[in-house]
């Protein structure tokens, strides 16, 4: 209960979020979107329709048409979200005031505000519905990331705007989705990034030793041979976050500042070890 609390509060704050950079930014300075977002802001500007009602339909009815790929705590979840970031579409239209009419500048932040909004939502365990439940989609049968499934369908529908914003306003509008889309993927993969770390060293056991004892890591041991040398060597293999990357390197050139050491960013971890503890880690991969 505690964490389903937590995540219906993430929703709540990413909505809230997602609202702000659409009511703040991107309709004073007439901007667009992509997605279901995107229509509704064309609707809007063309017809004056309401922002927070016309999405709450339109994902309501594309999130019904794609429920199937999900479960149900994702299905609550995504209804839940789709609910509230209509709710603060509504009730923050008119709050405060405009905060820059500099298009450039709007067009960052509210790429910014809807990629963070959206993102949130994700590590959440919800959807924005619309576009982000084929983005999902995509994840599933294509493996594309989220954020480039969101771009590639946004670019889609921002082509269309171009005969009621008009081409500049839509290139601007480009320039949000873009910076959306990076905000989304660093917010879904970035707080949890893994780097994998090839280590050649002459004094591969004490540097074995050390990373172990030091950073609860379990290490793999790999046979090598030097190409020119011919001779027999010990290579290390490390999966850790990136913000272990730093205390890494201090360990290596603390015990060989000669090693030949290379570092790769790792898209997915499965099975165990990964987040084993000191003890285990100690046991080595």
């Amino acid at each position: 209960m505690k964490k389903t609390i937590y995540d219906l509060v993430l929703i709540l704050l990413g909505s809230f979020i997602f609202s702000i950079g659409i009511n703040y930014f991107t309709i004073p300075n007439m901007l667009s979107e992509g997605g279901v977002i995107g229509l509704t802001l064309i609707a809007h500007y063309v017809f004056g329709w309401s922002t927070g009602m016309l999405n709450f339909l339109l994902n309501t009815i594309l999130f019904l048409l794609g429920s199937k790929f999900f479960d149900k705590r994702t299905i609550f979840y995504t209804l839940f979200s789709i609910a509230s970031s209509s709710f603060f579409l509504h009730v923050t239209k008119e709050v405060g005031h405009v905060l820059t009419m500099d298009t450039l500048l709007a067009s960052i932040f509210a790429g910014l505000l809807v990629g963070m909004g959206i993102g949130i939502i994700f590590r959440a365990g919800g959807t924005s519905g619309g576009t982000t439940v084929l983005a999902r989609i995509a994840h599933q049968v294509l493996g594309w990331s989220i954020g480039k499934g969101i771009l590639v369908m946004d670019v889609v529908v921002v082509a269309g705007s171009i005969f009621i914003i008009g081409i500049e306003k839509a290139m601007y509008t480009l320039v949000v989705v873009w910076v959306g889309a990076k905000a989304i993927d660093f917010i879904v993969d970035g707080l949890d990034e893994r780097v994998a770390v090839i280590i050649i060293s002459n004094q591969p056991q004490k540097m074995l030793h050390s990373i172990t004892n030091s950073m609860s890591r379990g290490l793999t041991v790999l046979e090598g041979k030097g190409g020119y040398t011919g001779a027999d060597k010990e290579v290390l293999y490390i999966v850790i976050n990136k913000q272990e990357l730093v205390q890494l390197q201090n360990i290596i050139k603390d015990i060989d500042i000669n090693a030949y050491v290379t570092a790769h960013h790792v898209h997915e971890v499965m099975g165990r070890g990964y987040k084993a503890s000191k003890s285990k880690a100690a046991e080595g991969a």
